[in-house]
């Protein structure tokens, strides 16, 4: 079969036909297919979409079109100039490419859905093209997705920041985590009050229909949701609790355990580190003696770790009243402590107690689970790309890899 056949069959474009294809060889080997108007179509004006009569043609461009095995293919057309009565004389609009682009559309869907799969380099490697085409093509695939998405049926926000460069470069990550979709819907840069301001100022009114917002203790965000999301129950989740009070473990330990070297005392703590901080069920069989082991010793990493274990129990209370009860009971242990990490922690826990409690008003039907499985994809993403040197560049790999956009429905695809 014809490869002039095959496009026929395949990549057809109204007002336009394929005349001929040949094999042009020295360098690189790449086939040419050229087309021309069909006669008696008019131009489409590039500023209206309008038909208007021809005003001159241009000399001859190359589009690049879908490798076929492994050879360059390139639609050759001399492009038409169109002297349009509305927007004066303006270079014609053709169906295979947008704009002044030198890749065709078809072949910018092929490299963005290989970009879902590979990093943008390898992509470029394997069909012999650049970085810049790929990432123009994710560009492409993210604008078209995000113009068509469905943001209907949200009920369920995430709110989290990220840390994609070395420093203090954040960024802020909204997300939808109901059960039944869980995507990306919105990163920006920074994360600060206005950040999250340009969120809501893009999702307009359809805040009103969120029931549950989940986040971290970050004030700015804890402030524009409050502002923002009036009607959501606003949970801060249990994951958020455990991380910041195993921080505070391991400052103790690590403390204790440079003081204790320094008095000249067994070093008890040397290999505990994890021991302390992973769930017991976690724990391996090495993990389980050498817990034991220090256990067995009154010093403050034990009554640290002791208070850890003890918080947990706060998530099996069976009311919102219970939990109270139960929080004020352990703050007021934490605060007696004479751990100055643990009390940080337990201040902290009194301060939000209202939000926290909100978990059992939901009756645990939202966790920052999702939003921490999607950041780990998130890091993948950029860990695998070696640093995004842009935002722009982040922004569109992140929405194109976890915003479960849409696609157009095409004629054929090529994997």
């Amino acid at each position: 079969m014809l490869v002039k056949t095959l496009l026929n069959r395949l990549e057809k474009h109204k007002g336009f036909v394929y005349v001929d294809v040949r094999l042009e060889e020295g360098g690189r080997t790449r086939l040419l297919v050229g087309i021309r108007p069909r006669k008696g179509c008019k131009p489409l004006c590039s500023g209206c979409d309008k038909p208007g009569p021809g005003y001159d043609t241009q000399p001859l461009r190359y589009f690049e079109f879908v490798p076929l095995w492994g050879i360059l293919v390139f639609f050759a057309y001399a492009m038409r100039r169109v002297d349009c009565p509305r927007c004066g004389v303006k270079v014609e609009k053709v169906p295979w490419a947008q704009g002044k682009s030198p890749t065709t559309t078809t072949y910018a869907w092929f490299l963005a859905r290989w970009a879902k799969l590979l990093s943008w380099k390898q992509v470029a490697t394997t069909f012999h093209t650049t970085w810049d085409t790929v990432y123009r093509a994710v560009q492409l695939a993210v604008t078209w997705g995000l113009e068509h998405r469905d943001l209907t049926g949200i009920r369920s926000l995430g709110v989290d920041e990220v840390a994609w460069h070395r420093g203090h470069d954040y960024l802020t990550v909204v997300y939808q985590i109901d059960e039944h979709c869980r995507r990306l819907l919105w990163v920006g840069k920074e994360r600060t009050t206005e950040t999250l301001e340009g969120f809501f100022r893009e999702f307009g009114l359809r805040a009103r229909w969120v029931e549950f917002v989940c986040s971290d203790m970050w004030m700015p965000y804890i402030d524009v949701l409050t502002r923002r999301a009036k009607s959501a129950l606003h949970v801060l989740d249990r994951y958020h609790i455990v991380a910041k009070l195993n921080k505070a473990i391991d400052e103790v330990r690590s403390k204790e355990a440079k003081q204790l070297e320094a008095d000249g005392f067994e070093q008890i703590l040397k290999h505990s580190r994890w021991c302390l901080l992973k769930r017991p069920e976690n724990l391996t069989e090495r993990q389980k003696v050498k817990l034991a082991d220090v256990l067995r010793y009154n010093i403050r990493s034990v009554r640290a770790y002791l208070l850890k274990e003890e918080l947990n129990l706060l998530w099996e209370q069976p009311t919102p009243e219970a939990a109270a009860v139960f929080l004020q009971d352990w703050t007021f242990k934490a605060m007696r402590s004479q751990l100055e990490p643990v009390k940080k922690v337990a201040r902290s826990l009194r301060r939000h107690q209202p939000l926290i409690l909100n978990w059992f008003h939901a009756h645990g039907t939202i966790s920052a689970g999702a939003v921490e499985g999607l950041n780990n994809k998130l890091k993948l993403i950029t860990r695998s790309s070696y640093g995004f040197r842009t935002f722009d560049a982040a922004q569109a790999a992140l929405y194109h890899k976890l915003g479960r956009l849409p696609e157009p429905q095409r004629t054929h695809t090529f994997f």
